[in-house]
C-alpha cells in the first residue's frame, strides 16, 4: 500500500532519469528465460519457409546443429522439437510417434551425441503431428478417446526418454496422463526425466500457423473443444494444474500466452510451481506482420515478452528466442 500524498510524494521523481528507471526495474529478461522451438523436416540441406510465420523455418536434420549452436551461443537453456511428418507416414493411430527412426528421435540422438547436457531438449508428447485426422489422440466418431490415447502417450514418452529427451511435455490434455507417464518413467529407470505439463491449454484460434508448421492444419477434422479448455474459464485452470501437480508434473505450461496473462498470474500465485508461458504462433504472426507493415514499432516484441515475466512466468517458449540479442539490447 502506498503511504504519503502529493506533493511530498511524487512517483515521477523515480522516472526522471534513465539510470533511475533502470535502478528500480521490477522485471527484466535474460536468455535464461527462453525456450526456442525448432521445426524439423525430412530431407537434406532444407530450410523451408513457413509462410504464415515470417522468419520461422523448418530445418532438415543436417542443419540442426547450426540451430543448436546458435541457441547455445545466445545462452538459451533449452530447445523444443516439433516434427513436420510426411503425410504418407500419418495414419489414424499416429503410429509414427512410436517409430525410433522418426524425426524427433533422430534429432534427439544428434543433439545428445554432440552437446551432451550443455543444452536441454524438450519434446512434445501428443499425436497431432502423426495422425491423419490432426487430433492429439485416438479418434472415435469425432471424440478423442482418453484412456486409449494415454497408453500410446506412455509409449511415446518412454521412447523419447530412451533417446535422451530431458523434458517431456505432454500437450494432449488427456485426463490422468501425467500420473501414468510419471509412473511408467519411474518404473523404467527414468526417475530424473522431467515433465512439463501443458496443464492449461485452451481451445484457441491462435494456433493456426503452428498447425501449418507441423502439417496438421489441412487434415484437422472438426475442433479440439472436447479435450482442450474453454477460453471462457479460469478456475478450471486451477483444477487442471492441481491434478497435474498431484500426479507428478515438475513444471506447468499455460497456452496461449498473451490473452491468458491473468491465468499465468493465477497459477503462479496459487501453486508457486515453475510456470512456463507459450507465446504461440498466432501471437507471433500477428506481431511480426504488424511490424512488417509498419503498424507498430518492433519494440512491441520486448513489451509483449516482459508482460509474461510480469504476470509470473518463469520462462517463455517463443519464436523470437533466436533473436534475443537484437530484442534485448
Amino acid at each position: 500500500m502506498i503511504t504519503g500524498k502529493y506533493p511530498s510524494l511524487r512517483l515521477r521523481r523515480n522516472r526522471k532519469n534513465d539510470w533511475s528507471r533502470r535502478l528500480i526495474e521490477e522485471n527484466n529478461l535474460t536468455p535464461n528465460d527462453f525456450i526456442l522451438p525448432i521445426f524439423l523436416t525430412e530431407g537434406k540441406n532444407k530450410r523451408q519457409e513457413i509462410k504464415s510465420m515470417p522468419g520461422v523455418y523448418r530445418y532438415s536434420l543436417d542443419k540442426l546443429t547450426q540451430i543448436v549452436d546458435n541457441a547455445l551461443k545466445k545462452g538459451l537453456p533449452m530447445v523444443a522439437l516439433f516434427p513436420y511428418t510426411d503425410r504418407k507416414k500419418k495414419n489414424l493411430l499416429g503410429t509414427e510417434s512410436l517409430n525410433e527412426d522418426n524425426l524427433v528421435c533422430k534429432a534427439l540422438q544428434i543433439i545428445k551425441k554432440r552437446y551432451k547436457n550443455k543444452i536441454g531438449v524438450m519434446c512434445d508428447v501428443a499425436l497431432d503431428p502423426y495422425t491423419s485426422h490432426g487430433h492429439d489422440g485416438l479418434l472415435n466418431s469425432g471424440y478423442v478417446l482418453n484412456d486409449e490415447t494415454i497408453e500410446v502417450l506412455i509409449n511415446q514418452s518412454l521412447l523419447q526418454a530412451q533417446m535422451g529427451c530431458d523434458v517431456l511435455a505432454p500437450s494432449d490434455m488427456m485426463d490422468g496422463r501425467i500420473g501414468k507417464i510419471r509412473k511408467s518413467l519411474d518404473k523404467n529407470g527414468y526417475h530424473m526425466t522431467q515433465i512439463l505439463s501443458y496443464a492449461v491449454k485452451y481451445a484457441s484460434s491462435f494456433y493456426g500457423p503452428f498447425r501449418e508448421a507441423v502439417g496438421s492444419k489441412v487434415l484437422l477434422k472438426g475442433n479440439k473443444k472436447n479435450y482442450q479448455m474453454d477460453f471462457r474459464n479460469s478456475t478450471e485452470a486451477l483444477r487442471e494444474v492441481a491434478l497435474d501437480i498431484k500426479e507428478g508434473a515438475d513444471m506447468v505450461m499455460v497456452k496461449p500466452g498473451l490473452p491468458y496473462l491473468d491465468i499465468i498470474k493465477l497459477v503462479k500465485e496459487n501453486f508457486k510451481i515453475p510456470v512456463m508461458a507459450y507465446q504461440v504462433s498466432g501471437e507471433y504472426s500477428l506481431l511480426s506482420n504488424a511490424i512488417k507493415k509498419g503498424l507498430v514499432d518492433d519494440k512491441v516484441i520486448l513489451e509483449s515478452l516482459i508482460s509474461f515475466k510480469r504476470s509470473g512466468a518463469n520462462a517463455i517458449v517463443s519464436y523470437y528466442a533466436d533473436r534475443l540479442d537484437k530484442i534485448l539490447k
